[in-house]
């Protein structure tokens, strides 16, 4: 089981079936702090001081933040699939793979057709 935050523009229906693989996924808005436009510096340091690993659609941003500071809980940046059950089972079967993700930046693609 991984402890997930994701940030606010990522797919609920992505948290939905993570949650349904086991996982702890806290929302931003479950967290307080949605509709705030915290800077992704602050969502990665909320999600650290947490021990909780970021998932993303913002893959420029939070890949530099990784490149500035490797010291966070781990972070998950994706493409954009519309196929949400396939894009959690692949996120799942990503980090089911590592016993931890601290310190990590994994890439979750999707397929191409």
């Amino acid at each position: 089981m991984v402890r997930f935050y994701p940030n606010e523009n990522f797919a609920l229906p992505v948290v939905e079936h993570l949650r349904g693989l086991g996982h702890d996924v806290l929302t931003v808005l479950e967290a307080g702090k949605a509709e705030q436009s915290i800077p992704d510096n602050e969502v990665l340091s909320f999600a650290s001081e947490d021990n909780r690993c970021v998932v993303t659609f913002n893959r420029k941003h939070f890949i530099r933040l990784h490149g500035d500071n490797p010291n966070h809980a781990g972070i998950i940046v994706c493409t954009y699939d519309p196929d949400f059950v396939a894009l959690a089972d692949r996120i799942h079967g990503e980090v089911s793979k590592r016993p931890s993700l601290r310190g990590e930046l994994l890439r979750i693609n999707r397929p191409r057709r």
